[in-house]
């Protein structure tokens, strides 16, 4: 034992003292070149629907808004308490998880949609047969628990004259769309310009019932650019050069998909790049989509949403709509 003692701790301290003196270059390099360090952190394993970040760090368009930009994953503790709590300046999140958010007095703000329509839904193997809500009944749903997706289900359910009560309700977790469906899972909620993506690669026939086509109130935006009260209070100009920069990102992605393509894959090396390629080209033209610009968001988007979660019971009470969001940071449109 004392032998590995005396091999380990100057291993240790050599390692630690390495951290340090490359932590330190990387402050005097920034100093000199006079970036900013900020945090990102996603919200979840890096994916097509954060490709316009990596593009903004790759091209340099956060450095040429005087940015030095650390991309993270959430860990355990979560995009939205990290962000709240100032250890990350920036955080994806969605609509419905920050309207919660919002309503527990936590306080964090949108400041820009990555997508503009909701492009998930509930998916099942064709060989299913579920082709509307209402076939939903006597079927096992596959979910990760959240009292959201009964609520879901249940709204759509009723539209088609069926009853929620009738779906066999599983917690699934983290577990493989494709894994569960082979076993015991008739239907998922997925978010197609992935799982939906990756099911058209595998040769994999799915039915689709997305959420944006069964009731305007569930066409929200997710995901969605935050950051915290704090940022916008004390230092809106790195909220606003960060959400520039990040503009540039997405529309460089929506105007050459391969191109964007090619750097998430190059700076995400575990990713599949046929994956990322064809989902790329999927999901490029739904950023922007029918807004005026990257990033807009609508009120009654924010509003419809809310008022919904508050009748089925999700909300403790009504959420103050202007607080949540904000347009204020993103580029003015081009005349």
């Amino acid at each position: 034992m004392k032998k590995w003692t005396f091999v380990i701790v100057p291993v240790l301290l050599m390692a630690a003292c390495t951290d340090e003196a490359e932590n330190t270059a990387s402050d005097v390099a920034n100093e000199q070149q006079g970036l900013k360090e900020v945090t990102m952190v996603l919200d979840w394993t890096p994916n097509t629907n954060h490709t316009g970040l990596y593009v903004a760090q790759q091209n340099g368009y956060f450095e040429a808004q005087g940015l030095d930009v650390e991309i993270i994953l959430p860990g355990e503790a979560g995009a939205n308490q990290l962000v709240a709590a100032n250890q990350a300046e920036f955080g994806i999140g969605a609509q419905e998880s920050l309207t919660e958010a919002r309503v527990q007095g936590i306080p964090i703000v949108s400041i820009a949609a990555l997508i503009q329509h909701n492009t998930s839904g509930f998916a099942s193997p064709k060989s299913k047969g579920i082709e509307s809500p209402s076939d939903y009944e006597g079927k096992t749903y596959g979910g990760w628990g959240a009292p959201v997706e009964k609520a879901v289900l249940g709204s759509i359910m009723e539209q088609d004259s069926a009853d929620v009560e009738r779906v066999d309700i599983v917690n699934i977790g983290n577990s493989d769309f494709f894994t569960a469906v082979e076993r015991d899972i008739d239907f998922a909620w997925i978010y197609y310009g992935w799982t939906g993506i990756e099911a058209e690669l595998r040769g994999d026939e799915l039915n689709m019932q997305y959420l944006m086509d069964l009731s305007d109130k569930l066409d929200y935006y997710t995901p969605i650019l935050m950051t915290n009260e704090n940022m916008i209070a004390e230092d809106p100009e790195t909220v606003r050069a960060f959400t520039k920069a990040v503009s540039q990102g997405y529309e460089f992605a929506i105007d050459e998909p391969e191109q964007a393509a090619d750097i998430l894959i190059e700076s995400v090396p575990d990713l599949d790049p046929e994956l990322v390629k064809a989902s790329q080209e999927w999901l490029s033209p739904k950023y922007q989509d029918d807004a005026t610009r990257f990033g807009e968001q609508q009120e009654q988007v924010w509003a419809d949403y809310a008022a919904w979660m508050f009748d089925n019971g999700l909300l403790d009470e009504e959420l103050d709509v202007e607080q949540a969001y904000t347009n204020e940071f993103l580029p003015e449109e081009e005349s």
